[in-house]
C-alpha cells in the first residue's frame, strides 16, 4: 500500500537554523532518504520552497483569485513529503517516527488511494 508523509515544521524555527544546525538537519534526512531506499519504501519525495513562495488558488463565481502564501495561518508548514511503499499502517507509522522533521515537527501519513 501507498502512503504520503507529510511533512509540517514550524518555518520560523527553520529560519532562525544557523548555518551547522542546517547542515546537521540535511545530514539526518540525506541518512533517513538512503535508509528508506534501502528498505524499498521510497517511492519518491521532495522538499518544498518556503511558505512565502507559495500561491493559493481559488475559482469564485467562476473568477479565479490567487493570494500569495498558505490558505490558512497556521504554527506549522508543510514543508515537504514522501511517497512511502508499506506493508500496512503500522508500518508507515514506523516509517513517520524516522523522519528527521517528527523531533519538531509533525508527519501527517494518508494513504493513497488506489483507483482500479
Amino acid at each position: 500500500m501507498r502512503y504520503m508523509a507529510l511533512i509540517y515544521g514550524d518555518s520560523a524555527l527553520q529560519a532562525a537554523m544557523n548555518e551547522a544546525e542546517l547542515q546537521a538537519q540535511m545530514a539526518a534526512y540525506n541518512a533517513f532518504t538512503e535508509e528508506l531506499t534501502r528498505r524499498g519504501g521510497r517511492v519518491g519525495g521532495e522538499a518544498l520552497h518556503p511558505t512565502t513562495a507559495a500561491t493559493t488558488v481559488r475559482v469564485r463565481e467562476g473568477k479565479v483569485l490567487t493570494t500569495d502564501g498558505p490558505f490558512a495561518e497556521t504554527k506549522e508548514q508543510l514543508g515537504g513529503y514522501y511517497l512511502l511503499k508499506c506493508e500496512n499502517l503500522d508500518q508507515a507509522i514506523e516509517i513517520a517516527a524516522m523522519i528527521p522533521g517528527a523531533l519538531t515537527g509533525s508527519i501527517e501519513i494518508r494513504p493513497i488511494v488506489e483507483w482500479e
